[in-house]
Formats: C-alpha cells, structure tokens, sequence
C-alpha cells in the first residue's frame, strides 16, 4: 500500500496515456493537479484565456496528432464554458478526456462553491463521465475514460475529482497497466462478399467519404482507382482523399455539391459511402436525392437507415472494410479505359468553376477564387489549414486543393463559431514544424481572438486571416434573401490591428487583389519567426458557392406552395416598400 495524492495519481495517469499538453484555467478546485503538471517533464500545462478555446485546441490536438487531447478545468462555470468545445467533439466524433476538479465528499456541507451535478450536464455531450470517490478510483477511472472516447466512434469523455482526493494522499494499490485498445470491428465476410458484388456489377459506382475514412486514405484512393468511380467527401472529410487526384470531384454529391461533383455521380447506380451519417451539412440540407443502392460503411451501427436507407450496411472500421472490399473485388479491367474520360470531364468542369470564380467582378474586394489559389501556392503540402464557422468555410471547401489527410479542419456538426483561432494553436503545439494557418471571419475573431496572446506567449507562428466583411455574413445573406433586411448581424467597425497589438501579434492588410502575392508573403515570413500573424482581409462575398445556392433551393422547394409564397412575397414587398 503506498500514499498518493489524487493530483498524483491524475498526473501519473495522463503521463501514461501519451498526453503532452493539458488545456483549461486553474482554479480553486484544480490548483493541486496544475502544481503537480508542473513538475512533470512530459506534460506542459496551457493556460488558456476562456475554457471554450481549452476544449477547441484539446479538439484540433486529438484530430491531428493521435494522442488525445486533454483538458484541465475548474468545475461549474469551467465546465460550461468549455461546453462548445466538448459539444463539438461529440457531434463530430472526436476523442477529448476532460478532467474536472469536484467540490468536496468528505463533509456533508451543501452549498458549496461550484456545487452543481456535472455528470447530469455534460452527460449528453460525452460518450461517458464519471466522478471518483476514492483515490483507488481515479487511474482506473481515467484509463476507461480514455478507452471510451477511443473505441467505437470516438467522442468525449469526463472524469470528475473531488478537491479533498486531490489534496490528501490515500492508500492506493499498485495502479493497473494500461491495457491496449481492443482492435477495430470488421464487417462480416458474408456482407463484405454483398457489396463487392454489388460493386463490381455497378456501371457507374461512387464513392461519397467522410471523417471516418480519415486513416484510410492510400486505400480509398486504391479502391476508386480498381472502380475507376468519381469520388466526394463530406465537408469534415475534406482531406480524406487527396485533390489532386483526377477522380476527386468536391464535396458533396447532390444540388449543393460543385459541378464536377454533381455531373459526375448523376448517373450513379453504385454508392460507397464510408464514414459518414449523411448529416444535414453532408447532404446539403437533406438535398440529395438517392438514386443509388446504397452500401453503408460506419463503425458506428446506429447510423445506418437513419436518413437514407442501405442496400447492405457494413458495421466496421473503415481501413478494415476497404481492405476487405479490395480483397472480393476483381481487377480494374475495362474501367481505366471508362475512368480515363471520367476523370477529362472531372478535370473540366474544376476548370470551368474555377474560371467562373476568376472571371467574377469583386468590385474591389479580394476575390476568394485569387486568394485561395494564391495561398495554396506558398504552402507547404503538409502545412495545416483551419476553418471556422461561417461563409469561408464553404469557400474553403470549393476552392482550396487539400493533399493530405486530417490538414484542413473545420467545424462541422455543432458549427461552433470561434472555433478556428484556438484550434490552431492545437495544431501548432503538435506540430511546431509545419505551417499553420487559420482562415476566420470577423464574427468569429471576435469571439476567440484574444486567445492569440497564448500564441504569442508560446511563440507559436500561426497566420490568422480574417474575412472582413463587416456582416456575420452566412446569417446576414439568409436574413436578406428572406426578409430584405439585416438584423442583429451588422457588426460596428473592428479595428483588428489594435487587437493585433494588443495581443502581441504582427499585422498585415490585404484590401484588394493586387495585394494578394505581397500580404502572403509577409505574413507567412513573419510567422516563421515564432510570432502569430493577423491579416485582415477585406473579402467579397458577392458571389454565393453552389452550397448556398443549393441549400437555399433545396429548403424553399421543400416548404408548401403557401409558405413559399409567403416567404418570397415578404422579401419582394420590402424591397419596393422602402423609403424614399
């Protein structure tokens, strides 16, 4: 029987797990754990400015680095204010461990500071919580946390520690090894043998990716080549599949997919989707319009029939699947000839939307088009790139070129403005070799942006652009299209160079095209020297990306004939009822 302190034991276990870095803001019930991180040579402590932007980069940590993110926070209000955060990462299947510090079990006052029942309010955003009652408690604990956010779909986890276990030492045995993660469910070989069947008969088979086929890239992309298919992903599955690739179309498939995504799966009869659960922004609002016999890959069953019913579902993990689908399936044969047009036709309609994206007048303004070929240009391929919530995240996802897996984040599901400016730091803290830049609009910087202090207390070279429209600008184009008129969305003049020096930051403007090449430059040689970098860019927004225009029609065509007169009769009335 050996005496340790439950701050010790918090510690020893973190350390066993990989965990680098922690997230969160002491406090009065978790100031024991933070002098003990101190003391550790493997784990350093981030004290961050809002426990939101803890849960942001411990999100971005576990997305890009494999070893899991972790957070260390107050109870009470640090839990809710990192709630965004944990949301996120539950919506979008992202492994998080959370250590909270808990108000005191060996009295019986009540009333206590911070009192209040975490496990009930974060139980619908973490796969599992739990709160110690004995320092035995409390490795065991944490290591099933971590196994629960690990297995499966991933998600979430929290662990709650009394502040007297923290404090006093206990009599603990020898803690338990650490076992290993049990290897991933496969599909059965019957269903596996279905859906190659299914595939090889196809005549025009696709294949629509997301976040679950993120370590399944090299055999995604052999398995489209053997297919000769087209292939999309969803908009977290972004980077899942290289760009570059002549048989990458976009994201998307239906309405709100670009051309090339939605010419090339018109005619699909054979759709493989892996990883994804046909979400709302996966679909463009539920716009797709399932033509195909659908084979479903999810690790997580509960997915599948949901919102599009499968042909034949496939309950594994997605490089397991693949590989077994690539073992039944014949030979490419015939198809390199039909693949080799299917990828001339691909190849033109990028250029043709490309094109119309350069030929738009922008009337001063940056066009996004310029920009985005301008940045890909100066990066490095394994740079990483970060999106927040808004309208430049869909323009992300038309008009950058992605090369390599799980380098362009963005969030998705929960769509959690602010999310970009912390997230980075994440990254950077992983990987403090490569570039890191974050592409954020106005509403957003001003959500998160003084989190760029821990940047520069850190010297992490990260480069914040901002798309500087003056509007919360998704909110404020639907507010105009259906009301005529903007409320609550026009923001007051921002004078993001004050909050640039204030914070320690290097600051570049980038007002119209011209200025493009030379703001890159600059900013990318001086975040090189260990310094964040804020550009402000005065974006146009003028021209909608096919997402917008394809929710919007999908959602009015959707609505009865009644309300759809109402709706464009309101906006059509106030555009001629407005004051002389």
């Amino acid at each position: 029987m050996k005496k340790k302190t439950g701050a010790q034991l918090v510690r020893y276990a973190l350390e066993q797990l990989g965990v680098r870095y922690t997230f969160g803001i002491p406090g009065v019930h978790n100031t024991e754990i933070y002098d003990e991180l101190a003391s550790s040579e493997q784990i350093t402590p981030i004290r961050v400015n809002h426990e939101a932007s803890a849960a942001f980069m411990a999100d971005a940590t576990s997305r890009t680095s494999g070893i899991i993110g972790a957070l260390v926070i107050a109870p009470a209000a640090g839990t809710t204010m990192a709630s965004p955060g944990i949301g996120e990462a539950f919506l979008e299947g992202i492994p998080m461990l959370v250590i909270s510090g808990g108000v005191r079990n060996d009295y019986g006052f009540s009333y206590q500071l911070h009192q209040l029942d975490q496990l009930a309010l974060v139980g619908s955003i973490t796969k599992g919580c739990w709160r110690a009652e004995s320092h035995a408690d409390i490795v065991p604990m944490i290591y099933e946390a971590w196994h629960v956010a690990n297995r499966g779909e991933p998600g979430p986890t929290f662990v709650e520690i009394p502040l007297n276990l923290q404090l006093f030492p206990g009599d603990v045995e020898n803690p338990p090894q650490l076992d290993p993660l049990p290897p991933p469910p496969c599909p059965t070989p019957c269903a596996i043998g279905q859906a190659a069947s299914l595939l090889a008969a196809a005549k025009h088979p696709g294949l629509f990716l997301g976040w679950g086929c993120r370590d399944s890239t090299g055999l995604a992309v052999e398995l489209a080549e053997r297919l000769g298919a087209p292939v999309a992903t969803t908009l977290q599955g972004l980077s899942v599949f290289p760009a570059t690739h002549p048989l990458h179309t976009g994201m998307g498939i239906g309405s709100a997919a670009v051309p090339a995504a939605s010419n090339a799966f018109a005619k699909c009869d054979v759709l493989l989707a892996v990883g994804t659960r046909f979400g709302e922004v996966a679909t463009g609002s539920f716009g797709i319009e399932s033509s195909w016999k659908l084979i479903h890959c999810d690790i997580n069953p509960k997915v599948f029939n949901v919102n599009y019913p499968a042909t034949i579902a496939l309950a594994g993990d997605a490089s397991c699947t693949l590989q077994a689908l690539l073992q039944q399936l014949p030979p490419a044969g015939s198809a390199k000839s039909e693949a080799a047009a299917l990828c001339d036709r691909i190849a033109g309609d990028k250029r043709a939307y490309l094109n119309e994206w350069l030929r738009h007048d922008s009337r001063g303004r940056v066009n996004p088009a310029r920009f985005f070929i301008a940045l890909r240009q100066r990066l490095d391929d394994d740079a990483y790139l970060l999106a927040d919530a808004g309208n430049h995240t869909f323009l992300v996802a038309e008009l950058f070129s992605t090369t390599l897996s799980k380098h362009v984040l963005s969030p998705t599901d929960f769509n959690c403005m602010g999310y970009c400016v912390p997230a980075a730091i994440g990254v950077k803290l992983a990987h403090p070799n490569q570039q890191v830049v974050g592409i954020i609009g106005d509403g957003g910087f001003l959500m998160t942006g003084l989190e760029m202090l821990t940047a520069a207390e850190h010297g992490l070279g990260i480069v914040y652009f901002v798309f500087n429209d003056g509007d919360l600008a998704q909110v404020s184009e639907i507010q105009s299209r259906q009301y005529n008129r903007k409320t609550c969305t026009v923001l007051p003049p921002i004078r993001i160079r004050s909050i640039a020096d204030a914070v320690g930051a290097e600051y570049f403007e980038m007002q119209e095209d011209v200025s493009i090449d030379s703001a890159i430059d600059h900013a990318l040689a001086a975040s090189s020297k260990g310094r964040p970098v804020v550009v402000d860019v005065r974006i146009d927004y003028s021209k909608d990306t096919r997402f917008t225009k394809g929710i919007v029609k999908t959602n009015l065509a959707r609505m009865s004939w009644h309300n759809k007169l109402r709706t464009i009769g309101r906006a059509a009335w106030r555009r001629v009822d407005v004051p002389a």
